[in-house]
């Protein structure tokens, strides 16, 4: 096919019903547009028949690609596999259950046209539950003020990407959530579009409340790389600064039994409690320092 403009990712999970009407209405889209693309659907261990039906769309049409999972192992491994496969300039990337729109897709490429390198979409209508949207928007408003990125809708499938931020990204658990945030802190210039929202008409919703619980868990180790990870020190150190600070209180009060009310330590818990805070406090600082001494060896 030579050099591929736009590559267009597509994970599914059991989604039978779905697959054909989605690839004709992407067909009539990507006409449209008139670049050269590719389409790469990755089965996340379906269960019905979405294998079949994927296999054999790529073996009647050029220009598709399908990787199966044997297992079901979530949505950020089925998008990683996708991004490592992505041959395009541009990695367009939406889901595949209907409700993404693909007439939005012209929209996102030509904010990808004016420079940016990640243009996320806005279900700002978002066609779902109660029991979705609710939840939803607390965690994107906790998602803003935890990492300081301003998108309304970070979780949002359908979004643009220049191929060099899919090749920067490392995505696990579910972590494909964040993807805005980790771009922006990578340095990547970031920004989001309303798009249309479509009910689910086949199929049902896989979202569960479990993955709320497991999302507050992946948010806190992203707030954790975007604020520590080139500044180890200034984790570990105040760690360590304030087990040194309790050491010392608690060593000078031992130090006030012992030779002002000449009172006997050696058999108090409290003498012990200060060798260990103290002992802490230098542990946690040379821990921050090894890791400062490692981050510069990296930067050589």
């Amino acid at each position: 096919m030579g050099r591929i403009y736009l590559s267009v990712i597509i994970p599914v999970y059991n989604e039978e019903e779905n697959i054909l009407p989605l690839y004709r209405e992407l067909r009539a889209v990507l006409g449209r547009i008139n670049k050269t693309h590719e389409i790469i659907f990755v089965d996340d261990g379906s269960t019905d028949n979405t294998r079949t039906i994927l296999t054999n769309l790529m073996d009647t049409v050029i220009g598709i690609k399908t990787i199966s999972f044997i297992r079901h192992l979530g949505k950020s491994a089925a998008l990683d596999a996708g991004f490592k496969a992505a041959k395009g300039e541009v990695i367009v990337t939406m889901d595949g259950d209907l409700q993404d729109d693909p007439n939005e897709i012209p929209r996102l490429l030509s904010k990808i046209n004016k420079g940016f390198d990640l243009v996320v979409g806005w279900k700002q209508h978002r066609q779902d539950p109660f029991t979705k949207k609710i939840p939803s928007k607390i965690f994107n408003t906790l998602i803003q003020y935890m990492t300081g990125v301003q998108i309304h809708d970070s979780n949002c499938c359908l979004k643009a990407y220049k191929k060099k931020v899919v090749k920067d990204l490392e995505i696990y658990g579910d972590m494909h959530r964040y993807i805005p945030s980790l771009a922006h802190w990578m340095g990547y210039t970031v920004t989001e579009i309303k798009v249309n929202h479509r009910p689910r008409k086949h199929g049902k919703s896989k979202y569960g409340t479990l993955r709320l619980f497991n999302g507050v868990f992946d948010l806190l180790t992203v707030r954790f790389l975007m604020s520590f990870i080139n500044q180890p020190l200034h984790l570990f150190g105040w760690f360590g600064l304030l087990s040194l600070l309790a050491g010392a209180f608690t060593g000078l009060y031992t130090t006030y039994l012992k030779y002002i009310l000449h009172t006997s330590i050696g058999d108090r818990p409290l003498l012990i409690i200060t060798i260990l805070l103290i002992l802490m406090g230098i542990q946690f600082i040379s821990i921050g320092l090894l890791g400062e001494l490692i981050i510069q060896r990296k930067r050589q």
